[in-house]
């Protein structure tokens, strides 16, 4: 029976691993101090618009904690500058039967961006790209908040590189099963990159929500990153879905509902970093992304550049959500208001 070991239990990870868990599959969680604590005592709380439920989970520290075996599949779901240290830390954890996770177990990175699936080739056989559309939130110690109705979010899985054998399509038969059952769609695109791309430009305004939150309209700068890094995208030749595809794609899915108890104007994964004082962001790995990609082909990406930088600097000092005006990071940007 397939044993789904869930590294990084923060929203995403935990609401997966937690709705997995519900649904009667065997799941392990991995998650690190306060969070590690109260799942073990407490379980793992999961809002959503429709429950609040405690599911009594399974949850470590590390791989030194398991006995790893040839059914587990590793998901991580880390933030993408945590995926490394996780990635290296599991390949070389031992399987039972002889050799390590890295040659002998699937990995399969839930994250945004498009980085992780990289690095985990460099220590995984068998990699697995998962384009995240879940509304989750974690904000306190063995708790997620879930805010999707209908569903619990959307969650295409491919290969990477791009092209199943027998053994990918077996395991993704499998995957796409038991998650449909966790109450998620599944979909299986035949180049999972090319959605995660199209992700990777929402998720800009990851960051304009993390500095500015509700202090003025930031929905001008943030077409701006997006115009910008569609031409960086174009201008390097990487393949993204198209908007008319991605929105018939959303259309048929999830629909986002506020949880009694919750309030509307919490933020998605950079807005919760910076109010949980994590000191460190993803957006090297969203708008920094774009940066890479244009100092790699010899385009400019200034916009995007610059916002990775402050956003650096926003986690460094501890800048809460909303401490900055849209005008404010406009000026910062160089770039007009409105």
């Amino acid at each position: 029976m397939t044993r789904y070991i869930v590294i990084g239990a923060g929203a995403i990870g935990g609401a997966l691993g937690g709705r997995l868990t519900h649904a009667g599959f065997e799941t392990v969680l991995v998650a690190r101090g306060d969070h590690l604590r109260a799942l073990q005592t407490n379980g793992l709380r999961l809002r959503t618009p429709t429950e609040d439920l405690t599911v009594p989970v399974q949850a470590v520290g590390g791989p030194d904690e398991l006995q790893l075996s040839a059914d587990d599949v590793l998901v991580v779901a880390t933030k993408t500058q945590q995926a490394h240290d996780a990635l290296v830390s599991w390949a070389d954890a031992a399987v039972l039967g002889g050799g390590t996770a890295g040659e002998r177990l699937p990995v399969l990175m839930a994250l945004n961006g498009v980085a992780s699936e990289e690095l985990a080739l460099r220590y995984f056989r068998r990699v697995y790209g998962v384009c995240v559309w879940m509304p989750a939130v974690h904000l306190v110690p063995g708790e997620v908040v879930l805010r999707a109705s209908h569903r619990s979010g959307m969650l295409h899985v491919g290969r990477v590189p791009a092209g199943a054998d027998g053994a990918d399509t077996a395991l993704l038969d499998r995957v796409a099963t038991d998650w449909t059952a966790a109450d998620y769609d599944v979909p299986r695109p035949e180049d999972v990159m090319a959605w995660k791309y199209r992700k990777l430009i929402s998720n800009l305004g990851n960051v304009f929500q993390a500095l500015v939150h509700t202090n003025g309209d930031a929905a001008p700068l943030v077409a701006r990153a997006e115009a910008e890094a569609r031409g960086v995208l174009d201008g390097a030749g990487i393949a993204y879905v198209s908007d008319e595809e991605e929105r018939a794609a959303r259309s048929a899915g999830f629909t986002m509902t506020p949880v009694p108890g919750v309030p509307d104007d919490v933020g998605g994964s950079t807005w919760q970093s910076l109010r949980r004082g994590t000191g460190n962001v993803e957006t090297d790995y969203l708008n920094g992304e774009i940066a890479y990609l244009a100092h790699r082909t010899g385009q400019q990406a200034p916009v995007n550049e610059r916002l990775a930088t402050l956003a650096r600097q926003a986690a460094r000092s501890g800048l809460a959500p909303g401490d900055l005006s849209a005008d404010e990071l406009a000026e910062r940007l160089g770039l007009p208001a409105s």
